[in-house]
């Protein structure tokens, strides 16, 4: 990919178009991250809904220990999205190009500690590849949610496919599209349709990867991670000066 186009999937400078195309990238990745992280340790990672309602049937059946796992995967996706603001907020306060990338850098990071040593991580620490794994997806999550306005998540599909059903309601409904601008609503439709197409992808080539390359499958996910990031990070490096 051209250097200007990495360039402006996470630099400072953002756009609507930079901001879907990162997202859709970012939605495939959480995909692959997901359905490899199930196979691992059959535990999903990319969304919190599923975790807080096992936990609540863990305390209703007296599974305190299972319960007790569950909130801290919770804990850990909420610290992967406190570190995100905060390596954000650093950036920022530093005047970096790369403040966006640097979630991004740390969450390719961890994917390739994962596909290393992640064997040892589930064999008998299957809570820590969950730990991990949910970091870093809230690492992911709050950076686009941040990077968007609050417009685009891309690690669960609960919050898309509402929005996608918003939408065509408001096409569909006749009185309304005097009121609305249709064309706005069918972009809506045809991104978040997008996200949770490449979500789907991304979870059939994670299952696959995992299934075929076991825990080394993050290691491509970890190399796109950099992809997205690197340009910036290295614009931030030659404008530091030597020896500072």
């Amino acid at each position: 990919m051209p250097i200007f186009y990495l360039r402006r999937l996470t630099s400072t400078e953002r756009t609507d178009a930079a901001n879907r195309h990162l997202a859709r990238y970012l939605a495939f990745v959480a995909g692959a991250t997901n359905a490899g992280g199930f196979l691992a340790v059959h535990k999903y990672t990319s969304h919190m809904s599923g975790i807080v309602a096992t936990a609540a049937d863990d305390i209703a059946m007296g599974n305190w220990h299972l319960a007790m796992d569950g909130m801290l995967a919770v804990a850990a996706f909420f610290l992967g999205a406190g570190s995100s603001a905060l390596l954000i907020r650093w950036g920022r306060d530093r005047r970096l190009t790369s403040q966006y990338a640097l979630p991004l850098m740390t969450e390719a990071a961890l994917l390739v500690v994962f596909g290393l040593i992640g064997r040892e991580f589930t064999t008998p620490h299957v809570l820590g590849t969950v730990l991990l794994l949910c970091y870093t997806m809230g690492l992911q999550n709050a950076m686009i949610t941040k990077i968007s306005g609050s417009v685009i998540r891309t690690t669960h599909l609960t919050g898309m496919v509402t929005d996608m059903g918003i939408a065509l309601g408001r096409i569909v409904y006749l009185p309304l599209r005097q009121e609305v601008d249709v064309r706005e609503e069918f972009a809506t439709l045809r991104l978040l349709g997008s996200l949770v197409g490449l979500f789907l992808v991304g979870g059939v080539i994670g299952a696959l990867g995992f299934k075929h390359a076991g825990f080394l499958f993050t290691l491509p996910l970890a190399v796109v991670l950099l992809a997205l990031a690197i340009v910036p990070v290295m614009d931030d490096l030659r404008k530091t000066p030597v020896g500072a």
